[in-house]
């Protein structure tokens, strides 16, 4: 029996030698790991900050880009404005120059009929069968009927044909 203890003390003692042995290979594997992951860690955050700092730079780009592009869209929309403005300003001078144009051709002819009114029918069929037809209907539609056919009834019957015809469209 002491034989038997002494085999059992011999081999747990054998055993406990081969696992400290074990655990001392482990410790150093873990070891080499650990300090392995140690500068991996060191990559992953020196990445990280880069990765920080393109943000950043990239973030700062932006800002001063958008900063720009709505200066830009200010000048442009003042400059819109400034156009709509002038734009009605010229609309509204136009309108002005097309109402005295009326006025002053209103008044040219008034003062045409007057005249051609107090011609004598013979010496206004002769000026008006000279003028071009459209002329002289844009003459004849400013005087009385009966100053007209007056007219009419002095002009060759050709040129009072195609007068007449003009006068009714």
């Amino acid at each position: 029996m002491k034989l038997l203890l002494l085999l059992l003390f011999i081999y747990t003692s054998l055993f406990a030698a081969e696992t400290s042995d074990r655990l001392f290979e482990c410790t150093e594997i873990f070891k080499e790991r650990k300090s392995e992951l140690l500068v991996e860690l060191e990559r992953i955050d020196e990445q990280k900050q880069a990765l920080s700092a393109l943000k950043n730079a990239t973030e700062e780009l932006l800002k001063k880009k958008e900063a720009q592009l709505k200066l830009k869209e200010e000048a442009l929309n003042d400059k819109l404005s400034q156009i709509t403005q002038k734009e009605k300003e010229v609309k509204s001078m136009l309108q002005k120059n097309e109402t005295i144009l009326k006025e002053l051709k209103s008044t040219k002819m008034s003062k045409i009929a007057q005249t051609f009114s107090k011609m004598k029918a013979a010496s206004a069929a002769s000026i008006l069968s000279e003028m071009q037809a459209n002329e002289a209907v844009a003459i004849l539609q400013s005087l009385k009927p009966k100053v007209v056919g007056k007219i009419l009834t002095k002009m060759d019957a050709k040129k009072a044909s195609t007068l007449t015809q003009l006068l009714n469209k």
